[in-house]
């Protein structure tokens, strides 16, 4: 089997008016049940009863910003509308909306395309160790690695990713900046040359931020950081500094826990294509290295049919809104992709070790067996 099998062309035409309903579908709702939420702290009930009345509206939230999410991470990949400057800035809104910068967050997933698969340069969302490194460590660090990448710490890792995250990255940009320049102006005094001073383009990057490769990278950043905290203290003056950050942080928790979770099972699960370098492939990473959710429609819908990710990584160019059908039309090519249904979820989390030896992702239990089988 080759990619060239594979019917793809006729599924990657983007429309823009197709890509306008899903955004309007998704931004209206979000502004309706806002303005809900304001409705119900104004209404003259219990205190019991407004918690009661929240708990539906903040779901329907989560799940429409997990949307909101999906529709950024087709902006970035610039399958969603027709024309490139389109994608690009309603990527960035919606990285506005998300609370994360778009641009950065894209080029970091572009890397994850490249090397699906191949578990010796790209470990996952979680940074899986390999089997190896586990055992070298001492039975503190073992156990803390196991409560790191529990299923529970999807909500604490999915606030800190949206919320604290990138506001830790403009804190360390400014301090970047600031450095550098004090840095060559001593080196300017020492040497009498200035001109290094006002280079300002090598000095926007982050080391190990995630969010600084590029000098266009950190602009954004910047960019997104300034609206997102703007937006913060607008609503707070809207609904109140309680009432906003308690609902923000619940639907911004819940939110981010969906669509890590979701990004994890579609890659650590059993059997999952799992290569080292040398003997890696595109190919078998895209098909046998994502696994296609079996989910309901309604919720695929919030998901932007993102559950049909072989074809997704057989062509990151195929729009959300054509990834069901070309799915359908290839499926006798995709016996060997991996069906995962809800209740297959958990036990991928205890998928969190790579046997580069063997080739393939394993578990805890397993690594503990291995140690405790006889020579």
């Amino acid at each position: 089997m080759r990619r060239s099998d594979f019917i793809i062309a006729s599924f990657l035409k983007r429309s823009n008016a197709r890509a306008s309903w899903q955004l309007l579908t998704t931004l209206l709702p979000i502004a309706g049940l806002w303005c809900l939420i304001a409705r119900i702290d104004h209404a003259s009930v219990s205190g019991a009863s407004k918690i009661f009345a929240l708990i539906p509206v903040l779901g329907l939230l989560a799940l429409l910003s997990s949307r909101a999410f999906s529709l950024m991470h087709d902006c970035g990949h610039e399958s969603l509308f027709r024309w490139r400057w389109l994608n690009r800035s309603i990527g960035f809104f919606l990285g506005v909306l998300n609370a994360i910068p778009q641009y950065p967050w894209s080029r970091d997933h572009a890397f994850h395309h490249r090397h699906n698969g191949n578990w010796e340069i790209y470990r996952g969302p979680i940074d899986v160790l390999t089997l190896d490194s586990y055992q070298q460590l001492s039975k503190r660090s073992r156990l803390l690695y196991a409560i790191s990448r529990h299923w529970l710490m999807l909500f604490p890792g999915g606030f800190y990713y949206l919320v604290i995250k990138p506001r830790l990255a403009l804190i360390n940009a400014i301090i970047n900046f600031i450095w550098s320049i004090g840095v060559e102006l001593l080196d300017g005094l020492r040497n009498k040359k200035f001109a290094q001073i006002f280079v300002f383009s090598s000095r926007f990057r982050l080391n190990d931020s995630g969010y600084g490769n590029s000098f266009w990278e950190v602009v954004d950043l910047i960019c997104n950081n300034l609206l997102v905290i703007i937006s913060w203290i607008l609503m707070s003056r809207w609904l109140g500094v309680g009432m906003f950050l308690s609902c923000y942080s619940i639907v911004m928790t819940a939110s981010a826990a969906i669509f890590i979770c979701i990004f994890f099972v579609q890659h650590n699960f059993k059997d999952s294509y799992a290569s080292r370098t040398e003997d890696w492939s595109q190919f078998f990473g895209a098909i046998e290295g994502s696994s296609n959710l079996d989910l309901p429609d309604w919720l695929n819908w919030f998901f932007a049919d993102i559950s049909f990710h072989s074809i997704h990584h057989l062509c990151d160019r195929i729009p959300n809104y054509n990834l069901r059908a070309c799915h359908v039309r290839n499926q006798h090519l995709l016996k060997n992709a991996m069906i995962l249904r809800l209740q297959d979820i958990p036990k991928c989390f205890d998928y969190i070790l790579w046997d580069d030896r063997l080739q393939e992702l394993t578990t805890i239990d397993a690594a503990r067996k291995l140690e405790d089988a006889p020579v």
